[in-house]
């Protein structure tokens, strides 16, 4: 199976000019946790989480009008549709993530979510698996 089979693919968008109200009101609208950030051409250039809200604005005593760019995750990890969905799940568990922005020719076209995987019954474990790994606290490198 691939991730374009379990991908949700209606995916709302901010720019990185985008306040963090903006970001945050459309996270409340939609019930999601994180929001993509793209140009205008839709190539996406981060994401902005729940947690960049608060770790990165909220903590640091910023106002709610900063804008997206200065809070958003930059090292962004994104998957083809055409990804497995099993090296997804791995993905995801590597690198300690719940969300991966689906990306086509540089264009972003869906979101697959921990969540996607475990709906699956056949993916039940894997997902559990990707879920406990991200949960772990980062080990420091030597």
């Amino acid at each position: 199976m691939k991730v374009r089979d379990v991908m949700t693919s209606d995916v709302s968008v901010v720019s990185s000019s985008s306040s963090i109200r903006e970001a945050a009101s459309q996270m409340k609208k939609l019930n999601v946790g994180s929001i993509p950030v793209c140009d205008s051409s839709n190539r996406p250039v981060g994401i902005v989480t729940d947690r960049d809200i608060v770790v990165r604005n909220v903590s640091e005593g910023m106002d709610c009008n900063t804008s997206v760019d200065n809070v958003m995750s930059k090292n962004l990890i994104t998957v083809s549709p055409d990804t497995d969905i099993h090296e997804a799940a791995n993905i995801m568990a590597d690198n300690q993530i719940r969300r991966l922005p689906v990306v086509d020719n540089n264009q972003i076209i869906g979101m697959l979510s921990i969540g996607d995987l475990a709906v699956r019954d056949v993916y039940v474990n894997e997902a559990g698996d990707a879920l406990s790994n991200i949960s772990e606290p980062s080990r420091p490198t030597m």
